[in-house]
């Protein structure tokens, strides 16, 4: 016979839904991430790194010290100076997976930034039809992530598209079109799955605090026939204030879940790198409130922590001016 009080636990464990939940397994795959795709161009300016002892160490290492098993690299198509293309992305594939972290490949289809405030074609496919530009889509993704393959590396997650909540490849594939961001997307998507079948595919938008944005967005693409994997969110909360956004992002990343039986993640976090306390708190509450999700809360990627205080303007990295990663990693 079956305790009242044991019955009580159960029927508490099933409408809270963290039944079953794998707690171990959850914990053993949660993605402790880091975008890192300045590192090497900050290495050729003459930038160094080093451990807490000031010695110069790869930084990589440094990461992975600091439990960072996993790396997100972005991908422009014909960018200037070569930064990020797929030569530069594979050069930091393999430092990564020599460090044995995961690797998450992020698609701007762009030369360059892509963001909420611009979706630019690149130079190359500007005067292409709509057809064109999803047969450029699927190339592209379907060549990079191939050269990576053949490279040795393994992709575990990939974002198809970056920050597109205002769509992507201007103007064809924006919100104003939802059916061609479809199938945009899903072009991405087929491509990935042709090169890595067992690779997630991530729809990244914008402001992970905002749960109307997010159901306007994903309502839209699945009306529009989109297909993806995870959720991906984007939360630079302020310092003031951080509490309030993390609760809000923590209702959104549960309603998601709920909404569209998809796991989520946060693709980028990050926080001013002077005030590492307060950033160590936040991070603190924000990896603890995506692991409450158990096996539907992927990971949690810092945006460019070894950024160093300045670099091409960015203030928000993890590093201060001495090349030491700050205590504002020490949630991981």
């Amino acid at each position: 016979m079956i305790s009242q009080s044991f019955f009580q636990i159960i029927c508490t464990a099933i409408f809270s839904g963290c039944l079953l939940l794998p707690a171990a397994s959850s914990a053993a795959s949660f993605a402790n991430g880091a975008d890192v795709s300045w590192v090497d161009q900050q290495e050729s300016s003459g930038y160094s790194f080093y451990n807490s002892s000031g010695v110069k160490t790869d930084p990589f290492l440094l990461l992975k010290n600091l439990q960072i098993n996993s790396i997100r690299l972005r991908v422009w198509v014909n960018p200037a100076g070569g930064w990020n293309d797929a030569a530069d992305v594979l050069y930091k594939a393999k430092r990564a997976a020599a460090q044995g972290q995961r690797i998450m490949i992020d698609f701007h289809y762009s030369d360059s930034w892509a963001d909420p405030g611009k979706q630019n074609k690149p130079a190359a496919w500007a005067s292409h039809t709509f057809a064109q530009l999803n047969t450029d889509v699927y190339n592209h993704t379907y060549g990079v992530l191939n050269y990576l393959k053949t490279n040795g590396i393994t992709v575990e997650w990939v974002q198809v598209g970056n920050e597109i909540n205002s769509g992507m490849l201007w103007p064809d594939g924006s919100t104003s079109h939802f059916s061609k961001l479809a199938s945009l997307i899903n072009n991405g998507y087929n491509a990935t799955k042709a090169v890595y079948p067992s690779a997630k595919v991530v729809l990244h938008i914008a402001n992970g605090y905002n749960n109307a944005v997010f159901r306007w967005f994903f309502d839209g693409v699945k009306g529009g026939g989109a297909k993806w994997d995870v959720i991906g969110m984007s939360h630079y909360p302020p310092v003031s204030g951080w509490a309030s956004y993390n609760n809000q992002i923590s209702t959104n990343m549960w309603d998601m879940v709920g909404r569209y039986s998809k796991p989520v993640m946060v693709c980028e976090v990050g926080m001013d790198w002077q005030q590492a306390s307060t950033t160590k708190s936040m991070l603190t509450d924000l990896l603890n409130k995506t692991k409450a999700l158990g096996s539907n809360g992927l990971g949690v990627f810092y945006w460019e922590p070894q950024a160093y205080p300045g670099w091409q303007g960015y203030n928000m990295g993890a590093l201060n001016s001495s090349g030491k990663f700050t205590i504002a990693m020490d949630p991981f």
